[in-house]
């Protein structure tokens, strides 16, 4: 928002380095002065008649899938219990006005010479099967719904064939209705699946009651957002930005050693399990208080409680954790379907004398 109204590019850590307005105003005033307010191209429609090419996003996930064809390892799965009246047939429908509005829906990923290009197809009926589990005994349907989900998640997608997003309801009772979604990572991310439920209820109620769904159109769309990408990060300013993670991560880059008790596979396996914690409400406002003091975000906390614990485990004193970043630096693509997720890495040093306080500074 400061860029579009201002005119001004404020990097995000001046945000933490002077977290009220008016330092904020300061920084924006004092690069003025300086003459550095030249803003990256703007971000529009562009021809559909070449080659569209993959953001650089889309690039590490289509290399990764021709490491490994037919892994579901950057499959999306979900599943959505939808209680009360359902008509099947308007939500197939509304579910189709989605792949229409949003090409990376219905977008797949060819070959041009030695390059992926996208290649966005003008229509995609998508095809939403009913699994009617009425007649089975009510004890077994929840256990045939979880198989049916799991068999689901369980299904490869084709890069180059489509559909890269597949829906599929289960109907548990006439008001009991499981909807199944799975899509692919390079088509979609966290931030998308919002996008996409709340535009779905939009369309669906309209569809409902005979209207049409009232939604603004789209000012640009994702292979836009992929060609932008591509014009602004080239040159001199691709060089820069990679000669920063040259430099940050390089020399032997240190793998986990953590004291388990079988060594370390070959080969990933992908097997693995997730743990939830619940964080009681008296700690969860401790943590909200170190992170105020500090500067700092929750999340940049409890990274920093996480590389203790990991530091603590293994005795190692040179850690790198990486984690996803929402990548969505435009308001243009705020209301996107796609995959903008940045992958980053922070690597800390830790000093023989350093205690939390300068790991969290680190982080920071």
């Amino acid at each position: 928002r400061v860029r579009e109204h201002l005119q001004v590019e404020v990097p995000l850590r001046h945000l933490f380095e002077g977290p009220t307005v008016e330092s904020l105003a300061e920084v924006v005033e004092q690069t003025r002065q300086a003459g550095e307010t030249a803003l990256a191209a703007p971000l529009v429609p562009c021809s559909r008649t070449a080659p569209l090419p993959l953001s650089f996003a889309q690039q590490r996930l289509w290399f990764l899938e021709q490491l490994e064809p037919g892994s579901t390892a950057y499959s999306m799965p979900s599943a959505v219990r939808l209680r009360g009246a359902l008509d099947v047939p308007v939500l197939r429908r509304s579910l189709n006005e989605l792949v229409q509005r949003h090409e990376s829906l219905r977008t797949i990923f060819a070959q041009d010479a030695d390059e992926p290009v996208q290649v966005i197809l003008p229509t995609l009926e998508l095809p939403v099967p009913l699994v009617d589990l009425q007649s089975l005994p009510a004890a077994e349907r929840e256990d045939e719904m979880r198989r049916l989900r799991a068999q689901e998640a369980k299904e490869p997608f084709d890069l180059a064939v489509g559909p890269l997003f597949r829906a599929q309801v289960i109907r548990m009772e006439a008001e009991d209705h499981v909807l199944l979604l799975t899509f692919h990572h390079v088509i979609s991310d966290g931030w998308s699946m919002g996008i996409f439920f709340r535009e779905l209820e939009i369309i669906y109620q309209a569809l409902s009651e005979g209207q049409t769904p009232a939604l603004p159109p789209l000012p640009v769309q994702y292979a836009d957002y992929a060609v932008w990408q591509r014009e602004v990060l080239q040159g001199e300013r691709l060089e820069q930005e990679v000669d920063y993670w040259r430099e940050y991560l390089q020399g032997p880059l240190p793998i986990l050693q953590l004291p388990t008790d079988f060594p370390r596979p070959a080969t990933q396996s992908h097997r693995g399990a997730r743990e939830g914690v619940m964080l009681g409400a008296e700690l969860q406002a401790g943590l909200h208080a170190l992170s105020q003091r500090s500067g700092t975000t929750l999340f940049m906390t409890l990274l920093a409680i996480f590389q203790s614990l990991v530091h603590r485990w293994s005795g190692q004193d040179d850690l790198c954790v990486g984690f996803p970043s929402a990548g969505r630096t435009r308001a243009e693509t705020e209301g996107l379907i796609g995959f903008f997720i940045n992958t980053l890495t922070v690597r800390t040093r830790l000093a023989a004398d350093s205690g939390f306080q300068g790991l969290l500074d680190q982080v920071k």
